[in-house]
């Protein structure tokens, strides 16, 4: 893992003065690196019955599209508020300034579906934690979370049942 870690890159200072962001548009350009990390993502999940695969936005539907093809699943999106055109269940969640809101098609799933939730980056673990609200709020059951990487510093992982969280890179 550590050529993959590797091809992520630090930019200091962004969005603000003392973090330093996982920049992975690097591995993302990268044909062998990408194919690569949904590879082992994947091979994880073949032969779990997966129904769909939930891409959170924006980078998860990168993630999760790759996964969901390699699955033969369908993928389903949380979005911010007021960008998907049918009827939608909304969960608001408290950052660490402020709150944000997600939303979900009513009709994402039936009811029992096994999904896996597809995101770049484990953070503080805030945003996942809401996305795992409103599909089990759905009737469906939450497989595994599934990050590309995990910024273990930040604890997000607490706030997520702990045997359904997979990072593939932890910084």
């Amino acid at each position: 893992m550590e050529d993959l870690k590797k091809i992520i890159r630090d930019i200091p200072d962004f969005p603000k003065k003392g973090i330093i962001f996982k920049d992975i548009t690097t591995l993302l350009a990268d044909p062998k690196s990408f194919n690569r990390m949904i590879d082992l993502i994947a091979h994880r999940y073949i032969g779990a019955k997966i129904d769909q695969i939930v891409g959170v936005e924006a980078r998860g539907f990168l993630l999760g599209a790759a996964l969901a093809y390699k699955l033969g699943t369908g993928i389903t999106l949380v979005r911010k508020p007021g960008k998907l055109p049918y009827k939608t269940l909304q969960k608001t969640y408290q950052l660490e300034y402020g709150a944000d809101t997600l939303e979900i098609h009513q009709d994402a799933f039936k009811p029992g579906d096994r999904v896996v939730v597809a995101d770049d980056l484990l953070a503080t673990g805030g945003t996942m934690a809401a996305v795992v609200e409103l599909i089990q709020e759905l009737g469906a059951e939450v497989v595994e979370c599934a990050f590309m990487a995990e910024l273990e510093f930040l604890e997000g992982r607490k706030r997520l049942p702990q045997e359904k969280v997979f990072s593939l890179l932890k910084f």
